[in-house]
């Protein structure tokens, strides 16, 4: 489609940036650089980039309903008060797995923030195998473990009648979909909607669009694919400049913007040098789409 347009907003040169969330009271865009330990924030009006560094890697960020946010941090969910930069632990997960941590998160539409963990990476892609665990931090602070076994536990959302939830293990290359119990929040009856082509790489991180059609971004494969879970079809390829895209999210004033992060871990310098905004955000207009506003986090 020749109306689609690709700019990038944030140049900062993430080691592994993840987590495109849309914050509408503040009109930014927050995402998170795993490697590099900080959760970010891009101001869409003055086009600036806030920081908070944090003690260890952080994966996922979400809004957070009482204000604020939540992250997933080491094998922590924690809260973060933006102003005063201050991180405080609400649990701990994987006390047994010193060499785990979280990886994506996300909130549901009752607001429990699910995420999922992995073994830390010996490079890119490479590590431990079947050690992580998906998770799922309620309202009152309990924690509930849904599986273990993962590879690396990565993107996820709900279909919009919230009966559906949508998951990826990045190493299975297939987007699953479980039966979801929104009263509950228990899942079940998983099965794969999609298996991932060779030139698309990796699935990472994921969102949904108006439509109930998902998108997801491919590692290594420098594109975002939007896929109908109905038919198991992919519909659309939008590529990028960069080929580490790792997650992608809707935002601006009508959720009509796709912001899509991005990695630079892994890469050497010839390849940097062909791909200089690795790392960096991107925004993407012209889909003729949009996206709902994220879950907060109910607790």
């Amino acid at each position: 489609m020749s109306s689609v347009k690709i700019e990038c907003v944030v140049s900062g040169g993430y080691g592994i940036g993840e987590s495109p969330v849309w914050d509408e009271k503040e009109s930014s865009l927050l995402c998170v650089d795993i490697t590099g330990r900080k959760v970010c924030r891009w101001n869409s009006v003055s086009k600036q980039v806030q920081a908070v560094s944090v003690d260890a890697p952080v994966s996922s960020v979400a809004l957070r309903k009482s204000g604020d946010y939540v992250i997933t941090l080491g094998t922590r969910f924690a809260a973060l008060k933006w102003k005063e930069q201050l991180v405080t632990t609400i649990t701990q997960v994987d006390k047994d797995k010193s060499n785990n941590r979280f990886n994506d998160g996300k909130v549901d539409p009752a607001g429990r923030y699910f995420a999922g963990t992995m073994a830390e990476e010996i490079r890119p892609a490479v590590l431990e195998r079947r050690q992580g665990s998906l998770y799922s931090l309620c309202p009152d602070r309990s924690v509930v473990k849904h599986f273990d076994q993962v590879d690396i536990s990565n993107g996820l959302d709900w279909s919009l009648d919230h009966r559906t939830f949508f998951y990826i293990d990045s190493l299975s290359y297939s987007v699953d979909a479980f039966d979801y119990d929104l009263q509950t929040g228990k899942i079940g009856n998983r099965r794969s909607i999609y298996k991932l082509e060779k030139e698309e790489s990796i699935p990472d991180g994921m969102c949904i669009d108006t439509e109930g059609k998902l998108w997801v971004a491919c590692y290594d494969g420098g594109r975002v694919i939007r896929l109908d879970p109905e038919t198991g079809k992919r519909i659309q390829t939008v590529k990028l400049p960069v080929d580490k895209t790792t997650s992608c999210c809707f935002g601006g004033k009508d959720y009509s913007e796709m912001y899509v992060t991005s990695a630079r871990d892994g890469m050497d310098a010839e390849w940097l040098s062909r791909q200089p905004q690795a790392g960096g955000v991107f925004k993407i207009t012209g889909l003729g789409v949009k996206g709902i506003p994220p879950y907060p986090f109910a607790g």
